[in-house]
This record gives structure tokens, sequence and C-alpha cells, in this order.
């Protein structure tokens, strides 16, 4: 071959940065990747049920803004997001118990983005962030590209654990907790009322911001809601609100919305500028127009008791599908339910038999920030029916029995 122009054949070129280097790719997409054959029953993404999208109002919407002002819905917009969809969200956070107005908030690429434009403007390298064990798996990405010191904060079965929080807060003395509150991702944990306002007085006391992330609220099938952290005494000026549309409408609209205090939203608008001027403009109008004329909340009813349902068939089937002596618990609403295994067992290393027996689960380990289960995994009870939820419990049993030699 000749010479590059201008240069030497076979001078390197630079080098990856140092965060591109250390943060590993998501081992729930490489699952997902191992599991796309159709025969497989997968517990393992947490993948809304397609067939609950109201595909035919979410395709009315589109087609009117568009039909309606084609100029504005396919042009540039500004950064802060559509006025209407704002307002929308606006109303509903408030009728949630957050009073809350158009202009608190930033609309976002998704819900992971918000997280992204934090931790952009928030985080130095080498600043800590406290986070759940276990944690949400892209959290700890976004928190290594930033370049943090991730410290993770023990946990039980009813969430964060507030003496350990503010035993942590006082030595590494943090920058950012980071926590999903309602419906966890990965164990499906909801945080009592009275934890909550204990990591409000701590924050404040303390001195740390919140981000406070909540893609499963609206997804409660049991029990009465519990107020937002944001909303206790201490963390009204110190938390960050991330809303999603990915559970509640559908995940490929990529929608979501940041809700800060003043200073805070300001730097994450300019970090988006940044990133990708704003989130695009037709998929907010027709998000605006959806909520304007749907009935979003008569269509969660129906998602909700669905997953209702799904949620029985899985938990109600573990007793007959994981061996003696395993632990689970039954979340009140979301889409996740964590398990362990006895001791010695090894959720990662019998990944690959149970998929041999096409069904799937994640394991527990990657979402540790501290110690990991080796005996733990998440299933997610959303994606598949109840007739398909007890067959791949069927098929996990089979596979555990096989890999354990008992049949």
């Amino acid at each position: 071959m000749p010479d590059a122009p201008g240069g030497l054949a076979g001078v390197p070129v630079p080098g990856l940065a140092s965060r591109a280097a250390r943060t590993g790719g998501s081992p729930v997409r490489e699952i997902l990747a191992l599991t796309a054959r159709p025969e497989v029953i997968s517990f393992a993404g947490g993948l809304p049920a397609p067939e609950l999208f109201d595909a035919e109002g979410i395709a009315a919407a589109f087609a009117q803004v568009l039909a309606e002002d084609p100029s504005r819905a396919l042009q540039y917009s500004t950064t802060e997001g559509d006025p209407e969809l704002r307002a929308a969200v606006a109303a509903r956070t408030t009728a949630r118990g957050l009073a809350t107005g158009a202009d608190d908030l930033l609309v976002t690429t998704g819900s992971q983005q918000g997280l992204t434009l934090l931790a952009t403007a928030l985080l130095e390298p080498g600043d800590v962030v406290l986070v759940e064990d276990p944690c949400y798996l892209a959290a700890l990405q976004i928190f290594s590209f930033a370049g943090a010191r991730v410290v993770p904060v023990p946990t039980d079965d009813e969430g964060l654990d507030p003496v350990a929080l503010d035993e942590i807060t006082a030595r590494e003395r943090p920058k950012l907790l980071y926590l999903v509150p309602t419906f966890q991702n990965p164990t499906g944990r909801t945080l009592s009322a009275d934890r909550r306002a204990a990591v409000a007085e701590i924050a404040a006391r303390r001195g740390l911001w919140i981000a406070e992330d909540d893609p499963y609220g609206e997804l409660r099938f049991e029990g009465e809601p519990v107020p937002w952290v944001a909303s206790f005494p201490g963390a009204e000026d110190r938390t960050a609100l991330l809303g999603s549309f990915s559970k509640v409408m559908a995940p490929g609209l990529r929608l979501g919305t940041l809700r800060a205090p003043a200073a805070l939203r300001r730097a994450c608008v300019i970090a988006k500028q940044a990133a990708d001027l704003h989130t695009s403009t037709v998929d907010q109008a027709a998000a605006a127009r959806y909520l304007a004329v749907a009935d979003l909340d008569a269509h969660l009813i129906r998602v909700r008791t669905a997953y209702h349902a799904r949620r029985d068939a899985l938990v109600d089937g573990l007793s007959e599908a994981l061996p003696e002596g395993s632990r689970w618990n039954r979340p009140a609403g979301g889409m996740f339910v964590w398990a362990t295994l006895p001791q010695g067992y090894d959720a990662t290393a019998l990944l690959p038999q149970v998929v041999r027996h096409d069904v799937a689960y994640v394991p527990g380990a990657p979402f540790f920030a501290g110690t990991p289960d080796a005996t733990a995994a998440r299933l997610s009870f959303v994606t598949h029916s109840p007739e398909e939820i007890r067959e791949g419990l069927g098929r996990l049993r089979k596979a555990l029995e096989h890999a354990h030699g008992g049949g």
C-alpha cells in the first residue's frame, strides 16, 4: 500500500481517551444480543410489552402535527423543549404531588441523556458519586465516562440504608447521590417515605446533590404512591428529578424530562446545546399532541393491569423454577424481580447453560459497584404474556436442574 499522504506508513494514530478505555459495554445489551432468537423466552431485557403500545394513537398524533404545521414540526427548535410538552408534563407532575411549572423542565432525549447532562454539569474528574448497591447499569457507565469515583451505599430488602448513607457521606464527601427510589432497577425495591425523608435530611445537612431517577413510578399496580424525594424538606433546592416517556408511552420516542433548580437546569441546557442542540422537534410535538387528545391515564390502566398479571405469573412460579433456598421479592409495580440463588450457585456461570434451554435472565453481578453477589439475578416480567412466562419458568427449572445434576 502507498504511504498516507504527507506521512509515513505505520505511524499509529493517537489512542482513545482514558474514559473510553475504562468504560465497558453494557452486559445487558450483550445478553440481549445473545438471546435475540425468537424462540428464546427472555426475562433479561427491561423491554416494555410492544403489544401494549398505543401505536394507533401515537401514529394519529404524528399525522396531525405533520398535517397541521409541518414547517414547525420539522424545523430546529429551542434547547429547552416544546412549550406544550413541558406544560403537559408539568401539569402531570403537579397532579402527582410536586408543584412544577413548564419552565422548571428541560426536555431530554430520554431520561438517560438527562443523567448524562447532570454528570457533565456537576462532576469533575475524581468527584465522588454515591449509588445504591446494586445500581442501574447505565448510570455506572455515565459516571465512569465523567471520571467520577463511584462509591456504593449498602441496601437491604427495603432499599437504600440511610444510616450507612450518612456515615459514607461524612467520610467520602460526595458531590452527588444517584438513586431510583421507586421500583428500582435492578431490584424492583421501593424506598419508604421515612427513608426518603432521611435521604433528604442527610443531603441538606451534608451538602450534596441528589439525582432522583423515576422511569417506573407510574407503573404501580398495588399500594399507595410514595412522594418523590424531591418533595421532602431539605431536598427541594438540591434534587434533579428525571422522568421518562419510555415506560408509559414508547421507548422508541426517546423522550424524557429533567426537573432541576434554576442554576443547575441552565447548566444542563448549555450541556445539551453542546450535545445535540435539542431533542427531536417532531417527536416532542407528537407527544404533546398525544397528551392533549389521548387518554394516557386510561392507557396506563391497561398497561398496569397487564403487568400486574405478569408479575403474579413470574413471582408465583419462582418457587417451582428456582432451587430450594432461593429468595425473591414481590414488587408492587415497575418491571423487575430480584432473585438470589442458594450459596454455591453462580448466576453468571450458569447463564450459557440456561440460554441453551431457550430462556434467559440477567446475572446480578454487573449491577454492583461494590462486591458483587454472584448468586443474584434480575428477571423482568413485562415483555411476555403470563402463559409465556410460565413456559419460560419451566425451561429455567430444567436448565438449573441440568446444570446441577438434577436432571
